[in-house]
């Protein structure tokens, strides 16, 4: 599985983007898909989660309210727009894929070890 993530770029306190990432080598529909982010310094850290069926999402803490994940499996690629940007959003950002099949559609991860294939990040920077 391939993945590739884009979108990522500069942006201003209050802005949005919206990040992209696009598989090949395997189709999405059965399995949850994540977004990570690695500031400078710190700890790749969970930022969303889907569940294949896209039922269920979850959310960190510091981002629930601002960031939706979404996921379009005919064109195979997961997205996470990014609302009400802050400074302390800057990091690069990671989407990833869980290769497990679980019996229930509405099942995801939060956490990143249970997540094999990984994007080569995008870079969001927000000036304040």
């Amino acid at each position: 599985v391939q993945l590739q993530a884009s979108g990522g770029g500069l942006a201003q306190a209050g802005d949005s983007l919206r990040l992209s990432c696009a598989a090949s080598g395997r189709a999405i529909s059965s399995y949850a898909l994540g977004w990570f982010r690695q500031a400078p310094g710190k700890e790749r850290e969970f930022v969303a989660a889907i569940s294949r069926s896209a039922s269920s999402t979850s959310y960190a803490g510091s981002v629930k309210g601002r960031f939706t994940i979404s996921r379009d499996n005919a064109k195979n690629t997961v997205f996470l727009q990014m609302k009400s940007l802050k400074p302390e959003d800057t990091a690069v950002y990671y989407c990833a894929f869980d290769p497990n099949i679980y019996s229930s559609p509405s099942y995801l991860n939060t956490l990143k070890n249970k997540y094999v294939y990984w994007g080569q990040g995008t870079l969001v920077t927000v000036s304040s």
